[in-house]
């Protein structure tokens, strides 16, 4: 079964979520159960691609849909960048699922197939994206991740409606953007397979339906990915999703798109030409604006949700940074940045909502105490903000070092300084919340769902966060071997020549 591991990692999922409606009928928490080992399935068979991945030296494995030969069939194409971000993918998926249990322990047979039928999809999506070497094939994953974002964000409430009505319309131009140049490029190559692509595009690196198709993809991921000045959508989504979901959506939903706009300028488009070049040169532009507006704006916020949404707008602009470098290392530092701020903004969802689930509470100035009430989540949400602002040894320091590495390495000093003004705005805005929790007295806090065990939480909550909080350490201690024995081995080949 080992050799069919790829299409697992989206199989299983997809399985999971036809069939969780019809269990859940039968009966309330069954659909669930099954859309949850799904993703642990998905999650082991991404696991043994990427062991198999790195045991044949990092060699690409390409896995054929039904036999089919590209280009006429559709692959799967996994090396160990992409395989890393699908373990990512299917682990964190894996912990939220089993987050959001509590959330929906009272709702009827309907809400709970419902919502897990969502999240498998979401998953289903992401985990696509990811792995596909279609670039057709990853449009159906996006709309796919899409769609089931759309509904998991409005299910958070009255509010959540408007905002999820407000990221479709958005999010439809950027899809359609997308597709439009996948039309581009198919008029000029005949191919809709990546590795053929990135051959039979050659000729027409300097022609205009050449830039026109960078142009599309650069505007249709950066929406997606909510890169300023195309994040419009995202404060609201982010703050107004279901609290269950929003780790998942808030820590990856803008991942995928970013890893899938890395893989069309460095795998297909290479970087050295001029309409690639001129495309990094406005992503870099649009990536410190992202950085400096989203830090300020972070600052300006009360409600805890809202403010890691306006963080999650410079984080992006980090990651669109490195990739505007060019080099080896803003490109390590890069991929770091997308791993790390996956476990970073998903464990601080996770408190928050935590912390709705127990108080209903979301103002970060009510927050007095909780220390006391809710150790193991001060606890990660300190290792968080302090991986956020980028203090060893902590992951957020080593994805911040690489960047700088590059920007130093390309005599790119302006990027320093963005860096490091950066890094003291997320000082301000982030030790509020710890001084909150750990130096101010005991806020008065009305208990919507009491919890008397010392945990502070139910146990579904109390093990991602926690696990999450152990992730940010241990992916600090362990960045060296991701970056040597898996991303270097999946670098581009610009970089290799």
């Amino acid at each position: 079964m080992t050799q069919h591991a790829p299409v697992f990692i989206v199989l299983l999922p997809l399985t999971g979520s036809l069939l969780c409606m019809l269990f859940s009928r039968i009966s309330r928490n069954l659909g669930s159960y099954i859309v949850m080992a799904s993703i642990a399935g998905a999650f082991a068979s991404a696991c043994l691609v990427l062991q198999h991945v790195l045991e044949n030296g990092g060699a690409t494995w390409h896995y054929m849909m039904g036999g089919w030969i590209p280009p006429i069939g559709i692959e799967f194409a996994l090396d160990p960048l992409n395989s890393i971000l699908a373990v990512l993918v299917t682990f964190i998926s894996m912990l939220v699922s089993l987050y959001s249990r509590p959330f929906v322990k009272d709702e009827d047979w309907l809400h709970v197939g419902g919502y897990y039928t969502l999240f498998g999809l979401l998953t289903v999506g992401l985990s696509g994206m990811i792995i596909t070497g279609d670039v057709f094939n990853l449009y159906v994953y996006l709309e796919i991740m899409s769609l089931s974002g759309y509904a998991l964000i409005a299910l958070g409430g009255r509010k959540s409606m408007l905002a999820a009505f407000r990221y479709l319309l958005i999010g439809t131009i950027g899809a359609s953007l997308y597709l439009l140049g996948v039309g581009y490029l198919y008029a000029m190559t005949g191919t809709l397979n990546m590795a053929d692509l990135a051959q039979l595009i050659i000729p027409h690196l300097h022609s205009p339906l050449f830039a026109m198709a960078v142009a599309c993809f650069l505007i249709g991921f950066g929406i997606k990915m909510a890169l300023f000045p195309l994040h419009g959508w995202q404060p609201d989504a982010y703050t107004y999703a279901h609290p269950g979901a929003a780790a998942f959506i808030a820590g990856l939903m803008s991942k995928a798109p970013a890893y899938a706009l890395i893989r069309f300028i460095y795998y297909i488009f290479q970087v050295d030409n001029p309409v690639v070049e001129s495309a990094l040169n406005v992503l870099g532009i649009l990536g410190v604006c992202g950085i400096l507006i989203g830090s300020v704006m972070a600052m300006a916020q009360y409600d805890f949700r809202r403010m890691l949404a306006y963080s999650s707008v410079a984080q992006i602009g980090y990651i669109a940074i490195g990739l505007a470098m060019g080099n080896m290392y803003g490109f390590i530092g890069a991929v770091m940045h997308i791993i790390n701020h996956a476990f970073m903004k998903s464990s601080l969802f996770l408190v928050i909502g935590g912390i709705q689930y127990r108080f209903g509470e979301v103002n970060l100035y009510r927050l007095g105490g909780l220390n006391k009430k809710m150790a193991i989540s001060s606890i990660t949400v300190a290792l968080a903000a302090l991986s956020m602002i980028g203090l060893p040894p902590t992951c957020g320091f080593f994805s911040k070092w690489y960047l700088m590495l590059g920007a130093y390495t390309g005599g790119e000093y302006f990027y320093i300084f963005v860096l490091v003004i950066s890094s003291l705005l997320n000082a301000i805005y982030f030790f509020r919340i710890i001084e909150q929790m750990f130096v101010q007295r005991e806020a008065s806090l009305t208990e919507v769902h009491p919890h008397k065990g010392k945990l502070g939480l139910p146990l579904p909550m109390v093990i991602p966060i926690l696990i999450m909080g152990i992730m940010i350490i241990a992916l600090g201690f362990g960045n060296a071997t991701i970056v040597t024995d898996v991303i270097k081995l999946g670098l581009p080949g610009v970089f290799l020549r």
